[in-house]
């Protein structure tokens, strides 16, 4: 039986400094190591906000993906969902698809939180008098985690038995940081994120992104 379409809901266009960093990146990286075709649905300016959109995708953001199983959103729950159903991503036992899962979820709960608190308001408040003293604070905590995710990974090459959706979600996250002494300082941290980037499958994700963004950008 045929499978129904996936279809992968992302911004038509985004300014330079999210160009490579929006988050339908990780589903587009999953569905190439699954070797599954998808089809994008582009949103142009403000239409992620409107209703029929939001009726996919409550808060208005990216991605939303859906196929002739379910609609989703949140990227945490695409690619579990990714996970299951696609044989090229599937565990290969039950303790191995409970640690995809809770290592899915560190990603997005443990180590996503603490590094946005550094990176996110030099970017959008960067001449904020209580800037300094905050990004002392995010980085000491950031930090911890990322000291904690190290020694787990210390001797191991995949945060599970093999390179799972968990990866995906942990590597797009360090990236975020991959020019920063926070992650440099730490080079187990960097030869894992250099593992990961360095699969075939990341690169044509980038590129498919960086390629949808191209043809949509603005006159």
């Amino acid at each position: 039986m045929t499978r129904a379409r996936r279809e992968l809901w992302t911004f038509a266009w985004v300014p330079p400094f999210a160009q490579g960093n929006v988050k339908d990146l990780r589903v587009r990286w999953a569905l190439y190591e699954a070797g599954a075709d998808y089809t994008v649905r582009t949103l142009p300016h403000n239409a992620a906000r409107e209703d029929a959109y939001r009726a996919l995708q409550p808060f208005g953001q990216v991605p939303a993906y859906r196929d002739g199983t379910v609609t989703l959103f949140e990227t945490g729950a695409i690619l579990l969902h990714l996970a299951r159903v696609e044989p090229g991503l599937a565990a290969a036992s039950p303790q191995e698809e409970a640690s995809v899962a809770a290592w899915t979820l560190a990603a997005l709960n443990s180590i996503e939180p603490r590094i946005d608190n550094v990176v996110m308001p030099r970017l959008f408040e960067p001449e904020a008098s209580w800037l300094d003293d905050f990004d002392t604070l995010a980085q000491r905590l950031a930090g911890q985690r990322l000291d904690d995710l190290s020694t787990y990974l210390e001797g191991r090459e995949w945060l599970t038995d093999t390179f799972s959706v968990a990866d995906i979600v942990m590597a797009t996250v360090l990236r975020s940081i991959d020019d920063r002494p926070l992650l440099a300082e730490r080079p187990v941290l960097t030869g894992y994120l250099g593992r990961c980037l360095a699969r075939p499958t990341f690169q044509k994700a980038l590129d498919a992104q960086l390629a949808t963004i191209a043809e949509n950008e603005p006159a």
